[in-house]
């Protein structure tokens, strides 16, 4: 938490997402920090200590995310982690997604009231 409010990191390397996703966040009293690959996110992660993540799937390399997902595994990472991909559905039944280390999956676009539901049971 920041200033009393919940910070989201999204990292996503398509600008119009980002950019949607923080109107949606911090219009809904949300901090919300960004990168745009996954090595920036890593930094980002250890900057601003997140209380829950919205990552990528198929960033700068096709399994840029769940390469993520583990890196944060191995720093400790206690946080939820949201993956978001365009193969969202498919992936949610194909994979076991709480084996990569997930809190679940959401297909693109998201949703804004799915996404702010979520968040208020996760974060309250």
């Amino acid at each position: 938490m920041r200033d009393g409010k919940h910070v989201i990191l999204y990292v996503e390397d398509d600008q119009d997402y980002l950019d949607n996703m923080r109107l949606i966040l911090e219009s809904n009293g949300y901090i919300m920090e960004e990168a745009n690959s996954a090595e920036e996110g890593l930094r980002k992660y250890k900057e601003c200590k997140p209380d829950l993540l919205l990552v990528d799937l198929m960033m700068e390399e096709v399994d840029a995310g769940t390469s993520f997902t583990k890196e944060l595994r191995l720093l400790g990472n206690t946080a939820p982690i949201y993956m978001v991909s365009s193969v969202g559905d498919g992936l949610s039944t194909n994979v076991d997604y709480t084996q990569l280390g997930l809190a679940g999956v959401f297909q693109k676009p998201i949703n804004a009231n799915t996404i702010l539901a979520m968040l208020k049971k996760k974060l309250g």
